[in-house]
C-alpha cells in the first residue's frame, strides 16, 4: 500500500503519494488533482471554446433557450441594416441553422419564452421608430405567428415573465433615438388571448434598465436613463393590484447595466455606465429588506456585456465595452458566497452588445455582437473543467510515470512540473501534452520523472 500526506504550500493543495520506487507530488493550479479515494475540490479552470459561427454578423439581437434545449437568435442590425431574421443553434451538432424569419426587422427587441412553449418576441426599433408589432415563434413548426400590437411602441424597454404567465413590458422610448422621451407606460400580455392591456405607469420614465422577477412574484426594475439622466432610483411592480412603489435607490446611478437573480433570491446588479464613467462597484438587492448593500468590485468597469448565473451559483460577466471606447475581452466570475469577483479565463473575441445563453450542459454561449470595425458572427462557449481525479497511475519501463483523468470531452490541457514545489511559476517546467485517448478520457507522461526523487505537477486548462 501508498502512504498519502497533505500538505500547504503557497495556495497549492499537495498530496504525496508514496509509490515502490520513489515518491510524487501532485498539485494544482486550476484544478485538484486527487487518486483513490481522496476526494478532489472543485476548480475554477474554464476556457473559452470556440464554435460554429452565425450565418449573418449582428449586434443587439436577443437569444433565449427553447424548451427542447436549442437557441434561438432574432433580429439585431448586420453591417447593412437592422434584420429580421432568425437562427436556431442545436448543442447536440453544434451547429447553427435559418429558421423562419421575423414578419418585421427589429434592433433590441426583447424575448420572452413563455409556459405554452412559444416564445415571444416583443417591440424593438425599426426604420422610424420603436415597433408596436410583436410576434410569437413557434419551436415545433420553426414559424412566426401575429400576435396582438403592444399599446405604444417601444425600444430599449424591458419584458418579464411574471409568475402567472403572463408578461410584463415596461419603459422604453418610441422615438429613433435614444435621446427621444423615454416612456413611463407599462402593458400586461395575456397568452391566452394574446392580447396586451396597459397596467400601472412606472413611478420614473426611463429606458436601457433592468427588470427582474423577485421570489415574491414583484418585479424589480432599477436604474435607466429618465428625462434624459442617468438614474439611480429603482420601483417595485405588484402585478395584483398591477401597482409601482418606489423602493430604496441604489448607491450610483447607472444604464446598460446586468441584473441577476441570485439562487438566495437577491439580486445582483453589475457594470454599466453613468454620464461619463463606467460603474466598477456591484450592489445587491435585498427584498426582504427593500434595501441595497455594495458588494466586490470589477476588475475592469464595463457596460453593454452580459451576466450569467452558472449552475454553481456564481454569476459570469463576459465582454462589454467601457466609455474609453476598448471593447472587452476579460471575464470574470462573481461569487456570491464571498462577495468577491475573480478573473477568468479571457474571452477568444472582444464583443459588446452580444447574447449570452446558459445551454443544458450549463455552459455558457456568447453569440454575435460588435467590436471597432465590424458586426461579428463568432460564436463562443464558456466551459468549465470539471474536478479532476486522477485515474490509473502507471510506472512505465523506461522510468516515466503515466497518469489519466477525466473531464468533458474536447477541451485543452497542459502539464507543468517540478521537483520543488516552493519554485515560482515561471521556473516550473511544461512537458508535452495531455492527450484525449477517448470522448473525456485524457492521459499524460512524465519522461523526466525517473530524474527526480519527488515531482509536482500543475494540471491546467487551456
Amino acid at each position: 500500500m501508498h502512504r498519502v500526506h497533505g500538505s500547504r504550500t503557497k495556495g497549492i493543495d499537495l498530496k504525496v503519494i508514496k509509490y515502490p520506487a520513489k515518491m510524487v507530488a501532485l498539485g494544482m493550479s486550476l484544478a485538484v488533482l486527487a487518486l483513490g479515494s481522496l476526494v478532489p475540490k472543485t476548480a475554477d479552470a474554464a476556457s473559452w471554446v470556440t464554435n460554429s459561427p452565425l450565418s449573418v454578423g449582428r449586434y443587439g439581437h436577443s437569444a433565449t433557450l427553447l424548451t427542447n434545449g436549442q437557441v434561438l437568435v432574432v433580429g439585431g442590425a448586420t453591417s447593412t441594416e437592422y434584420t429580421a431574421s432568425a437562427e436556431l443553434f442545436d448543442p447536440t451538432t453544434s451547429r447553427w441553422t435559418n429558421t423562419g424569419a421575423m414578419r418585421a426587422a427589429r434592433l433590441g427587441p426583447t424575448l420572452t419564452p413563455l409556459t405554452n412553449g412559444l416564445v415571444l418576441v416583443t417591440g424593438g426599433q425599426g426604420p422610424t421608430g420603436g415597433l408596436s408589432s410583436t410576434e410569437l415563434y413557434n419551436p415545433g413548426t420553426r414559424l412566426w405567428e401575429t400576435n396582438g400590437a403592444l399599446n405604444r411602441g417601444r425600444h430599449g424597454h424591458t419584458a418579464t415573465l411574471l409568475s402567472d404567465g403572463r408578461v410584463l413590458a415596461a419603459g422604453g422610448y418610441a422615438g429613433l433615438n435614444t435621446s427621444d422621451l423615454e416612456l413611463d407606460s407599462a402593458e400586461i400580455y395575456d397568452p391566452v388571448t394574446r392580447a396586451w392591456t396597459a397596467t400601472g405607469s412606472l413611478t420614473s420614465s426611463r429606458q436601457q434598465h433592468t427588470a427582474t422577477l423577485l421570489l415574491t412574484g414583484q418585479v424589480l426594475v432599477a436604474g435607466g436613463i429618465g428625462s434624459n439622466n442617468v438614474l439611480a432610483t429603482a420601483e417595485l411592480y405588484d402585478p395584483n393590484p398591477g401597482t409601482w412603489t418606489p423602493t430604496e435607490a441604489m448607491g450610483g446611478a447607472r444604464r446598460i447595466h446586468t441584473a441577476t437573480r441570485l439562487p438566495d433570491g437577491q439580486v445582483l446588479i453589475a457594470g454599466g455606465a453613468a454620464s461619463t464613467n463606467d460603474i466598477p462597484v456591484a450592489e445587491l438587492y435585498h427584498p426582504s429588506t427593500r434595501s441595497w448593500t455594495t458588494t466586490g468590485v470589477l476588475h475592469l468597469p464595463r457596460n453593454a456585456h452580459t451576466a450569467t448565473l452558472l449552475p454553481n451559483g456564481n454569476v459570469l460577466v463576459a465582454g462589454g465595452w467601457s466609455l474609453m471606447g476598448v471593447m472587452v475581452a476579460l471575464a470574470e466570475t462573481y461569487d456570491a458566497t464571498t462577495g468577491e469577483w475573480t478573473v477568468t479565463k479571457a474571452l477568444n473575441t472582444a464583443r459588446a452588445y452580444h447574447s449570452a445563453t446558459r445551454l443544458p450542459s450549463g455552459q455558457v454561449m456568447l453569440a454575435g455582437g460588435y467590436r471597432s470595425g465590424g458586426y461579428l458572427s463568432s460564436t463562443e462557449v464558456f466551459v468549465q473543467a470539471a474536478p479532476i481525479n486522477l485515474i490509473n497511475p502507471a510506472s512505465l519501463p523506461t522510468g516515466a510515470f503515466q497518469f489519466g483523468f477525466t473531464n468533458l470531452p474536447g477541451l485543452g490541457f497542459s502539464v507543468l512540473a517540478a521537483g520543488n514545489p516552493s519554485l515560482a511559476s515561471s521556473n516550473w517546467a511544461a512537458f508535452g501534452g495531455v492527450t484525449e485517448i477517448s470522448p473525456g478520457h485524457f492521459q499524460f507522461t512524465d519522461p523526466q520523472a525517473t530524474n527526480s526523487a519527488q515531482r509536482f505537477y500543475r494540471v491546467q486548462a487551456d
